[in-house]
């Protein structure tokens, strides 16, 4: 800590953070051992982020991310799109598809950028802001595939005609991208996806990683 930073607003980030990496929440006192002050800072912390909705806090008392950091989330989508932009253009014109970065929004994959080639003479038309579900198409399952994996497979998901008929897909998951989940991806008119599309797709997810870190 140095004089130009306050101590109260860093805890809280902190308090923040340690809810955001755990799936079932923590209590008072796992918070407080966490951070290495008492009870009654947690507690102040915790209500203040509850003032916000930032926090909540369930029945048996454990505290989680509240639905007011959704509503800060949204304002993080266009900085990422401008992180990503370089790689999908890069990989739409290589590969002559339409590349896409989406992004997790609640139980659905969301379409936050969206790069056509510019030397087809067709494409798929694949819009910012199409919504879809995580089960379905390229993008979301590659999310799916890396929530069950882990971060470290450098996996890549391919599916045919399941968003648009005709349409094949294929999309590999961010990696090491605190607080973004999501994949980068294509998708083209074909009856298969050529085998280089798998690896290349993983080469941009890790080229949009790298540039959110």
């Amino acid at each position: 800590m140095t004089a130009e930073t306050s101590q109260t607003l860093d805890r809280g980030l902190k308090v923040l953070k340690l809810l955001a990496d755990t799936d079932h929440g923590l209590t008072v006192t796992e918070l407080a051992n966490k951070l290495g002050v008492n009870r009654t800072v947690v507690y102040r912390l915790l209500a203040t982020l509850e003032q916000h909705a930032l926090v909540r806090r369930d029945l048996g008392g454990r505290a989680r991310v509240g639905l007011g950091v959704l509503q800060l989330g949204r304002q993080v989508h266009p900085l990422v799109r401008e992180a990503a932009l370089p790689a999908l253009r890069s990989l739409a014109e290589d590969l002559g598809a339409t590349a896409h970065l989406t992004l997790v929004d609640g139980s659905e994959a969301l379409a936050v950028a969206v790069v056509e080639p510019t030397w087809t003479d067709y494409h798929v038309a694949y819009r910012p802001g199409f919504r879809h579900a995580l089960d379905r198409g390229a993008a979301g399952r590659a999310i799916l595939v890396a929530r069950r994996n882990g971060e470290d497979d450098p996996g890549f998901a391919l599916t045919h005609g399941e968003l648009e008929a005709g349409a094949c897909g294929a999309a590999a998951a961010l990696r090491g991208v605190t607080g973004v989940e999501g994949s980068v991806g294509v998708v083209m008119l074909a009856e298969s996806v050529p085998e280089r599309v798998g690896p290349r797709v993983v080469e941009a997810a890790q080229e949009v990683s790298d540039a959110l870190r």
